[in-house]
């Protein structure tokens, strides 16, 4: 009996994307107190509303990945910047709206920040950052296959 092989679905990237993004997001979350708090536990946190969150880089980071593909690296950069922190502006304004809290509210952490807390303008360089990281995983992703009897 042979096995097909076939590459991953978008919901099954979409889960991968997910995975990633609270992963990602504790290690900074606990790297950042352990620096700026020198609380050396380096607990991280994220928030369960992120999961949705960051599992939409399979229907949105995706398009734009491969639209700006052949773009020189500031421009794709840029692209992911600006993408990332407009969806972290309309994610946290719409849980504003529906719970009435923006889960990782920045108010009063920086001058940078965008009204109603939900986006800190001066992370424009580390989104950028983590646009492009998302292109390795994005083409690592397509290259996984998973077998099917």
């Amino acid at each position: 009996m042979t096995m097909r092989r076939r590459s991953l679905l978008r919901w099954e990237r979409c889960a991968a994307y997910a995975v990633v993004g609270v992963a990602t997001e504790v290690v900074f979350t606990g790297a950042r107190d352990g620096v700026l708090r020198r609380d050396w536990r380096l607990q991280g946190h994220s928030y369960l509303w992120m999961v949705p969150i960051y599992g939409m880089s399979a229907y949105l980071f995706e398009p734009v990945h491969e639209a700006v593909r052949g773009r020189s690296l500031w421009q794709r950069a840029a692209a992911y910047s600006a993408g990332i922190m407009g969806v972290e502006y309309l994610t946290g304004m719409a849980l504003k709206k529906v719970v009435g809290v923006v889960p990782w509210d920045y108010s009063g952490h920086s001058r940078w920040v965008l009204p109603g807390g939900a986006t800190r303008l001066d992370y424009a360089p580390m989104w950028a950052v983590a646009g492009l990281a998302l292109e390795r995983i994005h083409d690592g992703l397509a290259d996984v296959t998973v077998g099917e009897r």
